[in-house]
């Protein structure tokens, strides 16, 4: 029997059986942390799961132990909210290999080391069977929705695929069902930024006060430029000067954006283990849906009975609307209902964690 125990900060899940992996390894003794919003109904009918993206956490409604901060979706998460805390259970769980809780690189490996790079590489695949691990302990065994965007949504699509019988519903948002060249690409850059960084020690740095920091901000301001848009940039920051009435002629931040971007990436080491880095985006690097079906994406869900909605950005350039559109074509090729919708906003890929109040009326209008 899994065994759920509570920490200061989150619940925490102990697995009593192995976890098995798509690399052939398997996991022992993962822990999955995770927070829960709401009542679970008598009939455990109501139970809502919010997949987190490659930065997330389970700390969707919930203020954040480290930094402080409200959670990353309580716009969206909440009493009287589009996922409805007064009706839904809702339950956010940190995907394994990650850094808040669930068991990663960060975690003790049996020897009592820090696993570092000996963790197992892991996929969306793997994530979404400790998602189930999690939803068998708590006596779930079908949830009324999954809802993810970005990363959450691979694993609420992977979810709907691999584990069909445990969904009623499917909101998909900002996502795709495979990884691009282009995205592979982006993250090898954040990899090798980390890896370059002399601090990171072959990912043996948990002993030595210090990991590799300068890498994993580098890592985080590449990948913070894909989430925004060209004229999201420009309306914020332009070509403002920072704090200054000209140029330097130096290589201080000069620019608003260079202020903004270093920021956020310092910020971020603060809260996040670089290893976990390595090993999620390497995840999402590996997520093929339809070759995990034989190469044909309909295929993955010849056993759903699921009904499906999808939602795109028109400036999300890093999962852009045909990703969604794919997605959408293969669910009506396998005969299942499904819906899609592509919103205007100005704020690139990050539109589905900021105010678009059309999001708000789809999520809420969907989940019914």
């Amino acid at each position: 029997m899994a065994s759920v125990s509570e920490t200061d900060t989150s619940k925490v899940l102990a697995l009593s059986a192995p976890l098995p992996l798509d690399g052939g390894q398997t996991l022992e003794n993962a822990q999955i942390a995770y927070e829960a919003y709401g009542t679970l109904s008598a009939a455990k009918d109501n139970a809502i799961l919010v997949t987190h993206a490659l930065t997330g956490d389970q700390y969707v409604a919930s203020r954040h132990p480290i930094t402080g901060k409200a959670g990353w979706w309580t716009r969206m998460v909440g009493p009287g909210k589009p996922i409805d805390t007064d009706r839904y259970f809702v339950i956010c769980a940190n995907v394994i290999g990650s850094c808040m809780g669930s068991t990663g690189p960060a975690s003790t490996a049996p020897d009592g080391k820090p696993w570092g790079m000996r963790f197992p590489v892991i996929t969306i695949r793997d994530m979404v069977r400790g998602h189930v691990a999690l939803l068998d302990a708590l006596g779930i065994e079908r949830l009324h929705a999954v809802v993810g965007g970005s990363m959450g949504g691979m694993q609420a699509v992977s979810l709907a695929a691999n584990f069909s019988e445990r969904i009623g519903a499917a909101l998909i948002i900002a996502s795709t069902a495979r990884h691009s060249a282009q995205n592979i690409a982006f993250h090898e850059v954040g990899r090798q930024a980390i890896m370059a960084d002399p601090a990171w020690r072959e990912g043996d740095y948990y002993s030595h006060g210090k990991g590799p920091e300068k890498g994993l901000a580098v890592a985080r301001m590449a990948a913070h430029i894909t989430y925004l848009s060209e004229a999201g940039l420009t309306e914020k920051f332009g070509r403002r000067l920072q704090d200054r009435d000209a140029k330097t002629f130096g290589f201080d931040a000069d620019f608003q954006v260079e202020s903004y971007l270093r920021y956020q990436g310092l910020s971020f080491t603060d809260r996040f283990d670089a290893n976990s880095y390595l090993y999620i985006t390497r995840a999402m690097d590996y997520f093929d849906l339809a070759e995990e079906h034989g190469g044909l994406l309909a295929r993955a869900f010849s056993g759903s009975r699921a009904r499906f909605c999808l939602i795109s950005f028109d400036t999300d350039w890093l999962y852009p609307t045909a990703e969604s559109r794919n997605i959408v074509h293969a669910l009506s090729a396998a005969g299942l209902p499904v819906s899609f919708v592509e919103l205007s906003a100005p704020f690139g890929h990050d539109s589905f964690l900021l105010d678009v109040p059309a999001l708000d009326k789809v999520v809420a209008g969907f989940l019914g």
